[in-house]
């Protein structure tokens, strides 16, 4: 079967938007999050975020083309340039039909829907912008991506809630074991601390009210947890076919070996509490690489800080490794960067191939008081230099939809 690596990486979080000074600051420990400033807050649960604090669009997309896009997919055009120079391909070379992208998104256009509604309630149809709908759709990220760099192959987005990005690298590695593409430009989107976007999940009580904390309210599998923070941001990931990479002479970070996906059948939003949706989307993870437990180094979690998803997660890793749960490196990067829904399968793929890369694990910041329910080795507050060869990411949506991709040292 041909075989797939990651050859490059491109971010727009609110660590930053530089690959190589976000993954110092997962190293460090920083955290991202703080009060909002996109809109007046004070009304709501929760009034704290990881909002992009140094996003320039302009360094992607001009800015009469700025003007017709949502910021998801602004966010997706800025990482794509990172990850593209990253990985040195020359896209204007060789047979584009070989070339695919895949970008997800858990929900897409949320601020153009609310400005646009309020538009036509308040002055009439006939002032909606001819724009609204490119501008909402979630497959436009992708499509502008697919433009600008001349890719006619495969491509579509996932939705899967906050498990889309994982799906889209999971099925871009499909796709390019099939031999349908080369190269697939993939990862996941999100721009979703907006008014509507905030007060929904308020309203639902999923969000942390630690607000006059912000950089410790995210807290995975800490007993103290209330909840997770929501954030913005965009994560992109080169994909490549592992001959053609080498062909070129090309830096690879790891190798995208294997994937599984499920569903728990379960409920709307809350997690089956066995795990055991999720704990057979890591087993396939693992069957597909060909890895057994014992060889697993490090798993990034989905880590979500919510007291639902980090007791069955927990399970679930149990049930899914057995004896080598209680071995295995565990992290939540969540901590640092918040929930960035649709895109954070991207980000925490994107850390992944950089602790391959450097044998380092990112922490799980603001671990004080462990959980008795959460019994793992969570590689708390501080960074750890280890032996790392293969790793697992684990992104589970809501409608119980859960991902597991495997990853493997070059």
């Amino acid at each position: 079967m041909r075989r797939v690596v990651i050859t490059g990486l491109g971010t727009v979080s609110p660590l930053g938007c530089d690959m190589e000074t976000v993954w110092k600051k997962l190293q460090a420990g920083e955290s991202g999050i703080g009060p909002i400033t996109k809109f007046d807050a004070s009304a709501y649960a929760s009034r704290i975020a990881g909002e992009i604090s140094d996003f320039d669009p302009s360094v992607a997309v001009d800015r009469k083309a700025q003007r017709r896009m949502d910021e998801f997919s602004l966010f997706a055009m800025v990482a794509a340039k990172s990850a593209v120079e990253d990985s040195g391909i020359d896209f204007s070379a060789g047979d584009p039909t070989r070339k695919g992208v895949i970008v997800s998104s858990g929900i897409g256009g949320m601020r153009t829907l609310e400005v646009q509604a309020k538009s036509m309630l308040e002055r009439g149809p006939s002032r909606c912008s001819p724009f609204m709908i490119p501008q909402m759709i979630i497959n436009m990220a992708g499509g502008l991506i697919a433009i600008e760099y001349n890719c006619q192959g495969p491509n579509f987005a996932v939705v899967t809630a906050c498990a889309s990005a994982s799906h889209g690298l999971g099925l871009s590695m499909h796709s390019i074991q099939r031999g349908e593409a080369d190269v697939i430009i993939s990862g996941g989107t999100e721009a979703s601390v907006t008014t509507l976007g905030v007060g929904g999940f308020c309203a639902m009580r999923a969000l942390s009210t630690r607000n006059d904390d912000p950089t410790a309210a995210s807290r995975p599998f800490d007993v103290d947890r209330n909840g997770f923070v929501i954030a913005d941001g965009a994560a992109i990931l080169v994909l490549e076919e592992l001959e053609h990479a080498k062909a070129r002479g090309a830096k690879i970070y790891c190798e995208l070996a294997g994937f599984g996906m499920t569903c728990d059948a379960f409920h709307m939003t809350a997690p089956s509490e066995t795990g055991d949706g999720a704990s057979r989307a890591i087993k396939m993870a693992m069957e597909t690489a060909g890895v057994t437990p014992d060889e697993i180094s490090y798993i990034n979690a989905h880590g979500t800080s919510t007291q639902l998803n980090d007791a069955m997660e927990t399970q679930a890793i149990k049930g899914a490794l057995g004896e080598a749960a209680k071995k295995v490196a565990v992290s939540s990067t969540k901590s640092m960067s918040g929930h960035m829904l649709g895109a954070a399968g991207g980000f925490e793929a994107a850390a992944v191939a950089l602790a391959l890369r450097d044998q380092v694990l990112p922490p799980t910041i603001n671990h004080h008081q462990p959980d008795p329910k959460c019994d793992l080795d969570y590689v708390p507050n501080e960074a750890r230099q280890t032996d790392v060869n293969v790793c697992l990411s684990n992104s589970l949506g809501f409608g119980g939809h859960n991902a597991c991709v495997a990853f493997k040292k070059i």
